[in-house]
This record gives C-alpha cells, structure tokens and sequence, in this order.
C-alpha cells in the first residue's frame, strides 16, 4: 500500500519493520499531524498533579506543547501552549489561578483557553490600539478533547477519538485499574533524552524476551527470565500491550541456570539485598507489568516500583522520555522505604532499565545507509495477537500494525 509519501512497506508485512521509518525528515512530519495530533489519545499527567482548582502545567502532545488545566469546577481541560496573539509559550511553569497571562504582550486567557484580555487593545489617550471590530469574545487557543481514566489525564485533538475506556479495550482497562487501585501520592519524576527516533523505543517497550537477554541484572537476580509464568496481552486495535511475569520458583530457576545463554550470570551477590526484598501488594504474585497505550504512554510495575512514563518525539533522532514515580497515600513506613530503593531499578540510570537508553542509540546510530533494508519481526510467529509467552514479538507486531492504520501506509 502506497500514500502521499510514496513509501511502500514491506511485502512481508508485520514481519518487517523498514528501517527508513525512523531516518525520513517527511514521514516524522506526516506523524504529528496523522497520530499525535489525530484520532489518539495522548497522555498529559496524573490528576494528582493538578490537586486544587486553579491548577495548571505544561505538558506536551507529541512535540506539540500544550497546556493542562483544572477548571474551578474540578473539571480537567486543555489547549495548545501557544499565545494567539504572537505565538508565544504561554504557560512556562505550574501555578494556580483564574487566569494565564503571556508573559510578551499580557494576553490573558481563561482555563479553558479563552481570551479574556488584551493589554492596551483600546490604546493610550486614545492614540493606537486594537481595531475597533475586534472582539476577544469568541477567541479561544485550539482545545483538545480531554478524559481522565483511572487517576490518569488524556487528551485528544480529533473529535473522532473513541471514549478513553473504550480506546484502551477491556484487557488493557483492568490492568491499568489493577495498579491505579486506589489513591495515589507522588514520589518524584526526571527526564532523559534519548539519541533515536520515538519508534525505536515504543518499540522496545513491546519487545517482551529482549530483557532476560539485555537486562543482566533482571537475570543474575531471578527479577525478570523468560522460564517465569506470564505473557503477552495485545490490546485495543493492536498498538496497546501489556508484559507481565511471576517471580521463578526454585525448580524454575534451577532449569533456566542450566541454559546456556549470554545472560546468566553467577558469582553476584547485593551489598544490599534487601533493594529486592518488596510485598505482593496486587495479591496475584505479578512482580512485573510494563503496559503501553498507543502512541506515547507506559505504566509500568516492576517489584514494588511504580512509574508512568511519556515518550515525546523532539526531532527525528531525539525523544525526551519523561518519568514519574509514585506510590499508594496509604503506604505505611515501610513500603515507602521499600518503594524509594526500587526506584533504583528504573530511570535513566536504574540497574534495569540503563541498558535501554543505551541501545535505542544504537540502533539509530547504525541506520544510515540502511534504506531498503529492513529488521525482522517473526520471534513468536507473524501475528499480532496475545500470548501466553513472553518469548514474542507479538506486540512490537501490534504496534506497527497500529501505526500502518494510522499512517495510511
């Protein structure tokens, strides 16, 4: 199938991912306006960071700077970061307030984006001003269609995205319910920049058996290996997924150390070992959960760690990767301590996530020259399905399936 941007895929389909997806300056500016800024649903913030009336803060759609806001109603709203009158970034910092003035020229708007002030629009002593037919009464920065779902904050620009639950699927819906259970607090958040293009790390989040290959740690202290109980769920029309295993029982991980595979590793032991000592909070002896809507949002329960994360494409070879951490209102002191050493785990320099943001450069890195090669997605079979395997590549499969309707192409 053929599109305005003259690219073919593959004629093996699912099974082949072209490399020039993630190398070519049009397709990356046909994605903002086809799946950021079309019929999907972006992730803004938790609800938790706009507690109070008043409230608001700057996120992003994509690359595509928006802003967040809590209405005096408690109602969640938001619009581009985007002043009318000059183009400016409206909303620098979060704040709370009835209003948000841009800091060029003052134009003021309401916290749904209305225009409610124009500084000097009748002029000084009467000289200079606005024209008088102009009339800040139906002028509002373009708004986006927003709905909370589980403590989490979406938004969409298109009038035709499907209700948020309904987006997710029902497979998808429970799991995030499963963590988002009951009140969360914030525990902290950071943001790195990783040196590829967005897909590569959507990607690589969908990629379930790459972690007890890559992820020494997961492996050499039983956390993550592929003889572990669990699967693969590939949600809503394919782009949302969800990884999950159970922690090896002894019999299990005696079998998977008589493998002979790069990871394993013997002779290691934590200073520390209590980083891994944590409780079975969800009742259902899941000690891992990496979940993803389409395009840019993961939540992610790895032990007692919880986080959720945004990919923001900056530029055709740059993602900013954002990270909140939090945990339960209702943890006693000792989960807290137990949740603040597990974010070691996870981040940008966590001991089983630091070889992600590493290798996603690598795989940009090696791309020039490669246009009319592709990669090979067949592990688990071409289908995009879910499995009771984490030996798969069936939701990196479900991803591109996804973005190929998206896309048109």
């Amino acid at each position: 199938m053929r599109n305005d941007l003259d690219f073919a895929w593959p004629r093996e389909g699912l099974r082949r991912v072209p490399y020039e997806i993630y190398t070519r300056d049009d397709i990356y500016a046909e994605e903002r306006g086809r799946i950021f800024m079309g019929a999907t649903w972006n992730y803004l913030c938790l609800e938790i960071e706009l507690p109070y009336p008043g409230d608001y803060r700057a996120s992003f759609v994509g690359d595509v700077p928006v802003v967040v806001t809590r209405g005096r109603d408690g109602a969640f709203h938001a619009f581009e970061n985007r002043c009318l009158h000059r183009g400016a970034t409206l909303c620098l910092k979060p704040g709370n307030g009835a209003a948000l003035s841009c800091v060029y020229h003052n134009w003021s708007y309401d916290l749904t984006g209305k225009l409610t002030g124009v500084a000097f629009q009748k002029g000084v002593n009467g000289k200079g001003g606005m024209p008088p037919e102009f009339s800040i009464a139906d002028r509002r920065i373009r708004p986006l269609r927003v709905e909370s779902f589980a403590g989490l904050v979406f938004g969409t620009f298109s009038d035709v995205t499907p209700p948020i639950e309904t987006y997710l699927g029902p497979e998808i819906a429970a799991r995030i319910r499963r963590v988002m259970a009951k009140p969360i607090r914030l525990m902290g958040g950071v943001s790195q920049y990783l040196h590829s293009n967005w897909k590569i790390y959507a990607d690589n989040l969908r990629d379930s058996y790459h972690a007890s290959l890559l992820h020494l740690f997961y492996t050499t202290f039983k956390l993550n290996r592929l003889s572990q109980q669990g699967g693969i769920i590939v949600g809503g029309d394919g782009g949302n997924h969800v990884s999950y295993s159970k922690m090896l029982t002894d019999r299990q991980s005696a079998d998977y150390d008589a493998a002979d595979i790069r990871a394993q590793q013997d002779g290691f032991s934590l200073a520390d070992p209590s980083l891994l000592k944590g409780r079975d909070e969800f009742g259902d002896g899941i000690t891992l959960q990496i979940l993803t809507v389409f395009p840019g949002f993961v939540l992610h329960q790895i032990q007692n760690s919880l986080a959720v994360r945004q990919i923001l494409p900056k530029g055709l070879g740059e993602t900013e990767l954002n990270w909140t951490y939090f945990g339960f209102e209702d943890d006693d002191a000792a989960m807290k301590t137990i949740r603040l050493k597990q974010t070691n785990l996870v981040g940008p320099g966590g001991y089983v996530s630091m070889e992600d943001g590493a290798v996603v450069g690598f795989v940009q890195r090696a791309l020039p020259g490669a246009a009319g090669d592709a990669s090979i997605v067949e592990m688990g079979g071409a289908g995009a399905t879910s499995q009771d395997t984490r030996v798969t590549e069936a939701a990196v499969r479900g991803f591109w399936q996804t973005y190929r309707e998206r896309m048109g192409i």
